[in-house]
């Protein structure tokens, strides 16, 4: 809850600066090379760019909130199929990713269930995956 709060705040103080920093732009800055926007028009940037801000705000804090998918910490347990021939070495696939992959059991031909049992470095050690592992 706090980490939230202090996204929360962090948001909103740059977003004032930004809003900031764009009066500045528009009112005196733009001026000086005889650009003239009125009013209402640095009203509706200022305005647009609340929303924007707001709306990438909200994507961003989302996006840090949701559980990683795949990864290196989460992998043993999880099903894939093979996509080259594991001879002992080869690549598969798990959730959408391809991962480049050891049997622990031999050779496994291209197509066949797998399921990680470990992990070395960035290679994912691999069984077959058979009609007792379904449940």
């Amino acid at each position: 809850m706090r980490d939230v709060i202090r996204r929360l705040l962090q948001g909103a103080i740059s977003t004032a600066l930004e809003e900031l920093v764009i009066a500045a732009i528009a009112l005196w800055g733009l001026p000086l090379l005889g650009v003239r926007i009125p009013l209402w028009g640095t009203i509706a940037i200022m305005v647009a760019w609340a929303a924007y801000s707001t709306f990438t705000h909200f994507l961003g804090a989302r996006a840090l909130a949701r559980e990683h998918l795949v990864g290196l910490p989460n992998m043993v347990g999880c099903r894939g199929s093979v996509v080259s021939t594991l001879n002992p070495e080869g690549l598969i696939r798990i959730k959408g990713e391809l991962w480049v992959a050891r049997s622990a059991g031999g050779k496994v031909a291209q197509g066949n269930p797998v399921i990680v049992i470990g992990q070395e470095r960035l290679k994912l050690i691999v069984r077959e995956s058979g009609d007792e592992d379904t449940s």
